[in-house]
């Protein structure tokens, strides 16, 4: 038998229970799982309410997690518990996981720094490089500086080769974080900002030209952001935090030749998937990559579930097995 969080209804927490252990299949290898990230995209699955329909109950919810093999070896793995009927994911002391879904972790990575980081890290790096064409000596406007993604974004465009970084953010506390992570400056996100006034204070936070906006959160900073850009400058959107839409004009585009790309991880092919997650862990296994995160014990997951339900979280919250 195995401990599971297992969820019995949509729109409920996790519980843990005891289940049969998961029976090897070709194909597969057995992990024993170390520590999980609780995601948005886990509650929201969860929820009952995503565009992936709801799933079929009860199931173990987790889309990724990190563990060993038994030969020892530091594993990352992850799943479409949520996405997919008739999948458990990684939220138990033991997952069976087909092979093309796990990525061997070079050794001395921190497993709960690489939990945190996981899958939002992955997003950073690709939309930088991938989907935003990252070049050395780029100057980059960081959005939601103050979530998972946004804090990974500012580390990973430094050492991708940006030459500065604005990192944008809510919060005090936010803003202070995203400069110890190496931002030049942090911008202050208003509640009463309008494009125009937030461009402004954007266009005096620059040294030059701004050639790549991550964009987590749309809305008026995403309209603000692109005011900013050079010609021919790039924004890539991955998340709407701010707004499902945004005050954009035609002209500002045009004018610009500027270039806005839509980027999801659910673009990526799993080889594209293992070799960010590779430069990923790498960077932590170094000490130059991490976010700000909370480690919670297995059994305490209902009321941290219920934390990141509700968005009153700092940072990750990973689940110690």
């Amino acid at each position: 038998m195995i401990r599971a969080a297992v969820l019995t209804a949509c729109g409920t927490a996790p519980t843990i229970a005891e289940r049969p252990a998961p029976v090897p299949v070709d194909g597969a290898v057995s992990i024993t799982v170390e520590a999980v990230p609780i995601t948005p995209l886990d509650v929201l699955c969860a929820s009952g309410t995503s565009y992936f329909g709801p799933p079929s109950t009860p199931y173990v919810p987790g889309v990724q997690g990190v563990g060993r093999l038994a030969d020892g070896t530091a594993v990352w793995f992850g799943t479409s518990a949520g996405m997919r009927s008739g999948v458990d994911g990684s939220m138990a002391t033991t997952v069976t996981v087909p092979t093309v879904d796990v990525v061997t972790l070079p050794a001395g990575v921190p497993l709960t720094v690489l939990a945190a980081l996981g899958l939002s890290a992955v997003a950073a790096h690709a939309a930088l490089t991938h989907a935003g064409g990252l070049a050395a000596g780029d100057q980059v406007i960081v959005l939601g500086a103050g979530g998972v993604v946004g804090q990974a974004a500012v580390q990973l465009a430094l050492l991708g080769g940006a030459r500065r970084v604005i990192a944008v953010a809510r919060s005090a506390a936010a803003r202070a974080r995203a400069e110890e992570l190496g931002a030049a400056v942090a911008v202050p996100l208003l509640p009463d900002d309008d494009v125009a006034s937030m461009a402004d204070r954007l266009r005096h936070a620059a040294d030059g030209p701004v050639d790549l906006v991550l964009d987590p959160v749309f809305g008026v900073p995403a309209a603000a952001a692109l005011r900013v850009l050079r010609p021919g400058g790039r924004l890539v959107n991955l998340g709407s935090a701010a707004g499902a839409t945004a005050p954009i004009e035609s002209a500002v585009l045009r004018s610009g030749a500027l270039r806005m790309i839509g980027y999801t991880n659910n673009g990526l092919s799993t080889a594209e998937r293992a070799a960010a997650l590779t430069v990923v862990a790498g960077h932590a296994a170094a000490g130059r990559l991490t976010v700000d995160h909370e480690i919670v014990p297995f059994d305490a997951i209902a009321d941290a579930w219920a934390r990141q339900d509700g968005g009153s979280t700092a940072g990750r919250i990973v689940l110690a097995l």
